[in-house]
């Protein structure tokens, strides 16, 4: 898929938006991506899963044994990732507000890992998911995601594969430009605010 095949699917599925958001990050911007709706049409999540299972070397694909992502936003498209790499997927979520494997879930000492989220802006969460891995025995060879949000600038430590790469830029909360201050804000995605 290019990146106006991928952005059609996003748009078909009402999940390009427009206005005034606060990302996760605590960022703003004027453009927000909501996985969750691109992703809740299983054949759409799949289609895009399959294209960035492609975009991810074969050296890498042969040495991986899980996909881990984070929760919530990273839930769907690891799993989707998981049945396209035909690998087991699992997530780490916050229960006290560090991520950790639970339900269960188990990594080898060792174990190769694909760490998958849905968009990554400032990759923070990324970084947090790949500590926690490791801290349960995985190493991460490899990220990906469906977007990248931070302009190419982003450094996950490991090699990273978006999907597609967008310019759309965001704003510290004390430099907002005059439009988007004019604007009350709202916070879309999983975080509270």
């Amino acid at each position: 898929m290019n990146e106006d095949e991928v952005l059609a699917e996003f748009r078909s599925a009402g999940a390009l938006l427009e206005g005034h958001f606060v990302l996760s990050s605590g960022r703003h911007s004027n453009r927000y991506l909501q996985c969750a709706r691109v992703l809740m049409d299983p054949a759409r999540a799949a289609r895009l899963a399959t294209a960035l299972a492609l975009a991810i070397p074969d050296k890498i694909k042969i040495q991986l044994g899980a996909v881990v992502s984070p929760a919530m936003g990273g839930i769907i498209v690891g799993h989707e990732m998981g049945r396209a790499l035909g690998l087991e997927a699992m997530f780490v979520e916050r229960p006290t507000g560090t991520f950790e494997l639970r339900r269960g879930f188990r990594l080898t000492p060792g174990q190769k890992v694909l760490m998958v989220e849905d968009v990554v802006t400032t990759g923070l969460s990324s970084r947090e998911a790949i500590r926690a891995i490791a801290a349960e025995g995985g190493e991460v060879i490899a990220a990906a995601s469906l977007v990248d949000r931070s302009n190419g600038t982003v450094d996950l430590g490991v090699p990273y594969y978006p999907l597609i790469r967008l310019d759309v830029p965001s704003y510290a909360a004390d430099a907002l430009p005059p439009e988007l201050a004019a604007t009350p804000a709202v916070k879309p995605g999983s975080r509270a605010a």
